[in-house]
């Protein structure tokens, strides 16, 4: 199976990685967002390590089922070959209504038919009171129109 565009990245192909990669988990569908990475992709989110496409999967189901709401930005930091890092924020709220942005940077290594089989992330989370969101697009790919996060000031 291949995911397009594949590497190595230019500028343009590294961006359209970067929004596809935004777009599948905007989608919370974690089968579908699980077929990005190669069948043996290794992870390291937070203080977790899901390997191979079932215990993703998996991660997936259980970090929907706790970050409700859940909205993402993903923006272009770098590229080179075939590795692209990226820096994101996403707003969600726990099962009491508090919200939260959470902050990261992520670095990706992916293979010759496209599928990330390296992914490594650091992500911090501050609590925000409802008023202060940013990310107000109903659920699912954000509107080509929404601001960014530089834009954001982000």
């Amino acid at each position: 199976m291949s995911r397009p565009p594949l590497p190595p990245f230019t500028e343009e192909t590294a961006r359209q990685k970067v929004r596809t990669a935004e777009d599948g988990w905007n989608s919370r569908n974690p089968a579908k967002v699980a077929l990005a990475y190669s069948p043996d992709s290794q992870w390291r989110n937070r203080s977790e390590f899901p390997k191979g496409r079932s215990e993703i999967e998996a991660f997936l189901a259980a970090k929907w089922e706790k970050e409700q709401d859940y909205r993402l930005i993903k923006e272009l930091w770098a590229f080179t070959g075939n590795r692209i890092a990226v820096r994101f924020a996403y707003e969600w709220r726990d099962k009491t209504g508090q919200w939260y942005r959470s902050y990261g940077n992520e670095n990706w290594q992916f293979d010759a038919d496209g599928l990330m089989e390296l992914r490594y992330a650091s992500i911090n989370d501050l609590p925000i009171e409802e008023g202060d969101r940013l990310f107000h697009w109903p659920q699912g790919r954000r509107p080509d129109d929404h601001p960014g996060l530089t834009d954001l000031g982000l």
